[in-house]
Protein backbone atom coordinates (compact mmCIF):
# COMPACT_ATOMS: atom_id res chain seq x y z
CA UNK A 1 0.00 0.00 0.00
CA UNK A 2 2.97 2.60 1.26
CA UNK A 3 4.68 1.83 -2.16
CA UNK A 4 1.45 2.12 -4.09
CA UNK A 5 0.49 5.48 -2.13
CA UNK A 6 4.55 6.78 -3.52
CA UNK A 7 3.74 5.77 -7.08
CA UNK A 8 0.65 7.63 -7.02
CA UNK A 9 1.74 10.58 -5.78
CA UNK A 10 4.93 10.62 -7.70
CA UNK A 11 2.94 10.74 -11.07
CA UNK A 12 0.59 13.03 -9.84
CA UNK A 13 3.56 15.62 -9.47
CA UNK A 14 4.73 14.69 -12.67
CA UNK A 15 1.42 14.74 -14.13
CA UNK A 16 0.53 18.59 -12.75
CA UNK A 17 3.78 19.83 -13.94
CA UNK A 18 3.11 18.25 -17.43
CA UNK A 19 -0.73 18.33 -18.35
CA UNK A 20 -3.08 21.30 -18.89
CA UNK A 21 -4.95 22.66 -15.47
CA UNK A 22 -8.40 21.28 -17.31
CA UNK A 23 -6.49 18.27 -18.40
CA UNK A 24 -5.19 17.22 -15.10
CA UNK A 25 -8.44 17.75 -13.43
CA UNK A 26 -10.01 15.23 -16.06
CA UNK A 27 -6.97 12.85 -14.95
CA UNK A 28 -7.64 12.80 -11.83
CA UNK A 29 -11.89 12.33 -11.86
CA UNK A 30 -11.14 9.71 -14.47
CA UNK A 31 -8.37 7.47 -11.86
CA UNK A 32 -10.99 8.01 -9.21
CA UNK A 33 -14.07 7.17 -11.18
CA UNK A 34 -11.82 3.97 -12.14
CA UNK A 35 -11.62 3.00 -8.81
CA UNK A 36 -15.33 3.58 -8.14
CA UNK A 37 -15.93 0.78 -10.75
CA UNK A 38 -13.07 -1.30 -9.91
CA UNK A 39 -14.47 -1.29 -6.45
CA UNK A 40 -18.28 -1.96 -7.87
CA UNK A 41 -16.76 -5.07 -10.01
CA UNK A 42 -14.20 -6.55 -7.40
CA UNK A 43 -11.52 -5.66 -10.00
CA UNK A 44 -7.91 -4.55 -8.66
CA UNK A 45 -8.10 -0.77 -7.48
CA UNK A 46 -4.18 -0.02 -7.54
CA UNK A 47 -3.87 -1.00 -10.89
CA UNK A 48 -7.39 0.63 -12.04
CA UNK A 49 -6.17 3.86 -10.47
CA UNK A 50 -2.45 3.91 -12.30
CA UNK A 51 -4.47 3.59 -16.01
CA UNK A 52 -7.13 6.51 -14.94
CA UNK A 53 -3.75 8.57 -14.14
CA UNK A 54 -1.98 7.60 -17.31
CA UNK A 55 -4.50 7.30 -20.04
CA UNK A 56 -3.71 10.97 -20.85
CA UNK A 57 -0.13 11.06 -20.98
CA UNK A 58 0.53 11.78 -23.98
CA UNK A 59 -2.38 14.12 -24.51
CA UNK A 60 -0.11 17.38 -23.56
CA UNK A 61 1.06 18.01 -27.47
CA UNK A 62 -0.81 18.80 -30.40
CA UNK A 63 -2.06 15.87 -32.51
CA UNK A 64 0.54 16.76 -35.20
CA UNK A 65 2.77 16.24 -32.59
CA UNK A 66 1.92 13.46 -31.13
CA UNK A 67 1.68 12.06 -34.85
CA UNK A 68 5.43 12.68 -35.33
CA UNK A 69 6.36 11.31 -32.35
CA UNK A 70 4.71 7.79 -32.69
CA UNK A 71 6.31 8.17 -36.18
CA UNK A 72 10.00 8.68 -34.27
CA UNK A 73 9.72 6.04 -32.09
CA UNK A 74 8.14 3.73 -33.98
CA UNK A 75 4.67 3.28 -33.13
CA UNK A 76 2.82 2.23 -36.16
CA UNK A 77 0.26 4.46 -37.29
CA UNK A 78 -2.77 2.99 -39.54
CA UNK A 79 -4.20 4.91 -42.72
CA UNK A 80 -7.67 5.24 -40.12
CA UNK A 81 -5.62 7.27 -37.43
CA UNK A 82 -4.29 9.72 -40.06
CA UNK A 83 -8.00 10.55 -40.68
CA UNK A 84 -8.67 10.58 -37.37
CA UNK A 85 -5.86 11.87 -35.37
CA UNK A 86 -7.31 12.46 -31.89
CA UNK A 87 -7.15 9.09 -30.97
CA UNK A 88 -3.77 8.36 -31.80
CA UNK A 89 -2.69 10.27 -27.85
CA UNK A 90 -3.64 6.73 -26.72
CA UNK A 91 -1.07 4.47 -28.48
CA UNK A 92 1.21 7.40 -27.74
CA UNK A 93 -0.03 7.41 -23.86
CA UNK A 94 0.71 3.71 -23.61
CA UNK A 95 4.52 4.26 -25.00
CA UNK A 96 4.98 6.95 -22.32
CA UNK A 97 3.80 5.29 -19.53
CA UNK A 98 6.00 2.10 -20.52
CA UNK A 99 9.12 3.83 -21.04
CA UNK A 100 9.01 7.43 -19.33
CA UNK A 101 6.72 6.19 -16.48
CA UNK A 102 8.28 2.63 -15.82
CA UNK A 103 4.84 0.74 -16.00
CA UNK A 104 5.54 -2.78 -16.56
CA UNK A 105 1.94 -4.30 -16.27
CA UNK A 106 0.16 -5.41 -19.57
CA UNK A 107 -2.90 -4.94 -18.83
CA UNK A 108 -2.64 -1.29 -17.93
CA UNK A 109 -0.73 -0.67 -20.89
CA UNK A 110 -3.19 -2.21 -22.84
CA UNK A 111 -5.77 -0.48 -21.10
CA UNK A 112 -4.34 3.05 -21.83
CA UNK A 113 -3.98 1.87 -25.61
CA UNK A 114 -7.41 0.89 -26.52
CA UNK A 115 -9.37 4.22 -24.16
CA UNK A 116 -9.79 5.43 -27.61
CA UNK A 117 -11.80 3.13 -29.68
CA UNK A 118 -12.63 0.21 -27.78
CA UNK A 119 -11.69 -3.07 -29.36
CA UNK A 120 -13.47 -6.67 -29.83
CA UNK A 121 -13.00 -8.81 -26.43
CA UNK A 122 -11.92 -5.95 -24.06
CA UNK A 123 -10.84 -7.39 -20.42
CA UNK A 124 -12.11 -6.14 -17.39
CA UNK A 125 -9.62 -2.66 -17.16
CA UNK A 126 -10.14 -2.21 -20.80
CA UNK A 127 -13.44 -1.53 -20.20
CA UNK A 128 -13.30 0.09 -16.94
CA UNK A 129 -11.24 2.54 -18.14
CA UNK A 130 -13.13 3.65 -21.37
CA UNK A 131 -16.39 3.82 -19.47
CA UNK A 132 -14.62 6.08 -16.62
CA UNK A 133 -13.23 8.35 -19.38
CA UNK A 134 -16.79 8.75 -20.98
CA UNK A 135 -19.00 9.04 -17.64
CA UNK A 136 -16.48 11.01 -15.08
CA UNK A 137 -18.10 13.53 -13.33
CA UNK A 138 -16.84 16.57 -14.99
CA UNK A 139 -17.90 15.54 -18.42
CA UNK A 140 -21.12 17.28 -19.39
CA UNK A 141 -22.08 17.17 -23.05
CA UNK A 142 -23.78 13.97 -23.97
CA UNK A 143 -27.35 14.06 -23.55
CA UNK A 144 -27.18 10.34 -22.09
CA UNK A 145 -25.26 10.44 -19.45
CA UNK A 146 -27.15 9.99 -16.33
CA UNK A 147 -28.55 7.12 -17.98
CA UNK A 148 -24.88 5.86 -18.98
CA UNK A 149 -23.81 6.82 -15.20
CA UNK A 150 -25.98 4.83 -13.87
CA UNK A 151 -26.11 1.91 -16.52
CA UNK A 152 -22.05 1.63 -15.70
CA UNK A 153 -22.58 0.85 -12.48
CA UNK A 154 -25.46 -2.11 -13.37
CA UNK A 155 -23.49 -3.88 -16.79
CA UNK A 156 -20.09 -2.99 -18.06
CA UNK A 157 -21.04 -4.55 -21.45
CA UNK A 158 -24.45 -2.61 -21.74
CA UNK A 159 -22.83 0.27 -20.62
CA UNK A 160 -19.86 -0.07 -23.43
CA UNK A 161 -22.57 -1.19 -25.97
CA UNK A 162 -24.39 2.38 -25.00
CA UNK A 163 -21.87 4.79 -25.66
CA UNK A 164 -20.04 2.85 -28.80
CA UNK A 165 -23.19 3.51 -30.58
CA UNK A 166 -23.69 7.19 -29.09
CA UNK A 167 -19.92 7.55 -30.45
CA UNK A 168 -20.59 6.17 -33.62
CA UNK A 169 -24.15 7.66 -34.17
CA UNK A 170 -22.31 11.11 -32.98
CA UNK A 171 -19.57 10.87 -35.65
CA UNK A 172 -22.51 9.93 -38.54
CA UNK A 173 -23.92 13.12 -37.65
CA UNK A 174 -21.48 15.13 -38.09
CA UNK A 175 -19.52 13.40 -40.92
CA UNK A 176 -16.62 12.38 -38.59
CA UNK A 177 -13.85 9.93 -39.38
CA UNK A 178 -14.63 6.72 -37.32
CA UNK A 179 -11.49 4.25 -36.62
CA UNK A 180 -12.71 0.75 -37.93
CA UNK A 181 -11.69 -1.05 -34.52
CA UNK A 182 -14.61 1.27 -32.77
CA UNK A 183 -16.96 0.06 -35.24
CA UNK A 184 -15.26 -3.45 -34.87
CA UNK A 185 -16.15 -2.61 -30.93
CA UNK A 186 -19.53 -1.87 -31.83
CA UNK A 187 -20.21 -4.84 -33.61
CA UNK A 188 -18.46 -7.32 -30.98
CA UNK A 189 -20.64 -5.86 -28.03
CA UNK A 190 -24.14 -5.57 -30.04
CA UNK A 191 -23.55 -9.70 -30.79
CA UNK A 192 -22.81 -9.93 -27.13
CA UNK A 193 -25.54 -8.50 -25.63
CA UNK A 194 -27.90 -10.38 -28.17
CA UNK A 195 -26.43 -13.61 -27.48
CA UNK A 196 -26.78 -13.03 -23.81
CA UNK A 197 -30.71 -11.84 -24.27
CA UNK A 198 -31.60 -15.11 -26.76
CA UNK A 199 -29.67 -17.31 -24.29
CA UNK A 200 -31.74 -15.90 -21.76
CA UNK A 201 -34.67 -16.65 -23.68
CA UNK A 202 -33.77 -20.48 -24.36
CA UNK A 203 -32.94 -20.73 -20.46
CA UNK A 204 -36.59 -19.28 -19.21
CA UNK A 205 -38.21 -21.62 -22.15
CA UNK A 206 -36.29 -24.36 -20.85
CA UNK A 207 -37.16 -23.71 -17.30
CA UNK A 208 -40.62 -23.66 -17.96
CA UNK A 209 -40.67 -27.43 -19.42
Amino acid sequence: MDNQCTQVMMLRRRLKRKLAPQRYEHTLSVSFTCMSLAMRYGYDMDKAELAGLLHDCGKRFSDEIILKRCLKHGIPVTDAEYKALPVLHAKYGAWLAEHKYGIQDREILDAILCHTTGKPDMGMLDKILYIADYIEPRRCKAENLPQIRRLAYENLDEAMYAILKGTLDYLGRKGGSVDPMTREAYEYFSALLKKGETDEREGNGKAGL
